[in-house]
């Protein structure tokens, strides 16, 4: 058995996971998972997190409330300007169509 028999070990640039590969068959003898990461030091900075993750929701909630009451007024004032714009707008400069010019 020379060197180029032997197994290998490589690395998964995607996940990190240790792969032993027989070069003879190209294929993956042993797979070893990489460490999960932490996603939290502790308890205290999980739960900060989730806190400021409801005041960030309950802040969206609140925006998105306050968008809702103005919509009638707002949908309103765009009309009214559309409206006052097609009012300015004189009739026979309207763009000609493809049948016009039939």
């Amino acid at each position: 058995m020379g060197l180029s028999d032997q197994p290998f070990e490589v690395m998964c640039p995607d996940c990190g996971a240790m792969l032993k590969i027989d070069p003879v068959s190209r294929a993956i003898i042993s797979h070893k998972s990489a460490p999960k990461k932490k996603m939290f030091e502790d308890f205290g900075e999980a739960a900060r997190a989730l806190r400021e993750a409801d005041a960030r929701r309950d802040s969206l909630f609140q925006q998105s409330v306050e968008a809702q009451k103005n919509k009638d007024d707002v949908l309103a004032k765009k009309f009214a300007e559309a409206v006052k714009k097609a009012k300015e707008t004189p009739l026979g400069d309207r763009p000609l169509r493809d049948f016009d010019l039939d």
